[in-house]
C-alpha cells in the first residue's frame, strides 16, 4: 500500500451480513418462523468505513476476507463508495459472517463469526505503519483480534478513535490512547471496570468516571436518546431526532463513521457529534446497515430545537 495517507484509515473487521426478517425475536429453546434471508455486507470496520466515505471522507480499509463466496458481497458497498481496499488481504477459508435477525419493532439480535478477521495479525497491522501514523483520524474497533488493534492503535497519529464494540480485552494503557473513545452505555460500564473506576450511578457518571480514569475525550450513544460528549471539560448532551426506527442494524457504525468524516474535517468533537447523531438517526428508518447510511447531498433529519 502506498505510504501516501488518506485522512482516515480504519483498521477493522469486513463481514457478510445473513440478514433475517421475522416478527419477533425467539425465547432461549424456541424456534419461531423467519420472513426472508438477505446476504448484505457487513462488518462494524467496513460498515464504518463505507459510513465515513458517502459522507465525503477520504478513507482507505485494511483488514481481511476469506477465499469463499462471501468475500465478493463482503466487499462489494466498500468499492462502490470508494474506499480503498488495497490493504484488504484475502486468506484461505472463510469470510467473516454475522447473523442478522430483524424483528418487526426494528430491533436486531447479532451473532458474529469471525472467519477472516481473526487472521489480521499485529505484523499484518505494521506492514500499513506509515499509512496509520499518516492519517488524521484511524479508527478501530473490538471485532479484530485484540493484539492488532492494540498494535494500530500504537501505531496511529494522535486522534485514535476506538468504538469499542464489542469490548475486548485491551490493555489499559492502550485504552488510554483513545481520542475519542466511543461506546453506548453498557460498553462504557464495562470499560469504568476495566479501568478501575468507581461504578456510576448514571451514563453522565460513567463518562465522568472514564474520564477520570485518563481518557482526553468520550462519546456515549444513547441510542434514540441521542449521545453524551466530553472532551475534557463539562459533559454535553446531544439529543436525537424524532424518527420512527425501521432497523436499528449498522446505526452505530453510521455514527461511528459520521464522527470520523468529521473529525478528520476538522470539526471540534462536540460538532462531529451532533451531526453523528443526525446520520445514526437516518439510518434507522432503512432496512440494512450500508445500504441505510446517506450520501453527502441526502438531507438529514434535525436536531431537536434547530
Amino acid at each position: 500500500m502506498s505510504t501516501e495517507s488518506p485522512g482516515i484509515v480504519v483498521v477493522g473487521s469486513i463481514n457478510a451480513d445473513l440478514s433475517i426478517t421475522l416478527e419477533r425475536h425467539p425465547q432461549p429453546g424456541e424456534t419461531v418462523r423467519g420472513r426472508t434471508l438477505t446476504v448484505l455486507p457487513g462488518g462494524k470496520g467496513a460498515n464504518q468505513a463505507v459510513a465515513a466515505a458517502l459522507l465525503g471522507g477520504d478513507v482507505a480499509l485494511i483488514g481481511a476476507v476469506g477465499s469463499d463466496e462471501y468475500a465478493e458481497p463482503a466487499l462489494s458497498v466498500l468499492s462502490t463508495a470508494g474506499v480503498d481496499l488495497r490493504a484488504v488481504h484475502r486468506v484461505p477459508g472463510s469470510t467473516g459472517i454475522a447473523v442478522v435477525e430483524v424483528s418487526d419493532d426494528g430491533e436486531n439480535t447479532i451473532v458474529v463469526l469471525p472467519g477472516a478477521n481473526a487472521e489480521v495479525t499485529p505484523a499484518l497491522v505494521a506492514s500499513c505503519a506509515e499509512t496509520i501514523a499518516g492519517a488524521a483520524v484511524v479508527v478501530v474497533q473490538g471485532e479484530l483480534p485484540a493484539e492488532a488493534t492494540e498494535a494500530a492503535m500504537r501505531l496511529g497519529p494522535d486522534r485514535v478513535m476506538l468504538n469499542l464494540a464489542p469490548v475486548i480485552d485491551l490493555d489499559p494503557e492502550v485504552l488510554l490512547l483513545a481520542d475519542p473513545l466511543v461506546v453506548n452505555e453498557h460498553e462504557g460500564a464495562l470499560v469504568l471496570a476495566r479501568l478501575g473506576g468507581r461504578e456510576a450511578a448514571d451514563e453522565q457518571g460513567v463518562v465522568e468516571g472514564l474520564l477520570k480514569c485518563g481518557l482526553a475525550s468520550v462519546v456515549m450513544t444513547l441510542g434514540g436518546a441521542g449521545a453524551l460528549v466530553s472532551d475534557g471539560g463539562p459533559v454535553a448532551a446531544v439529543p436525537a431526532p424524532r424518527v420512527d426506527a425501521v432497523d436499528t442494524t449498522g446505526a452505530g457504525d453510521a455514527f461511528a463513521g459520521a464522527l470520523a468524516a468529521r473529525l478528520s474535517a476538522g470539526a471540534t468533537l462536540e460538532d462531529a457529534v451532533r451531526f453523528a447523531v443526525r446520520v445514526g438517526s437516518y439510518a434507522v428508518q432503512r432496512s440494512g446497515a450500508q445500504r441505510s447510511y446517506p450520501g453527502f447531498d441526502d438531507a438529514l433529519p434535525a436536531l431537536p430545537g434547530e
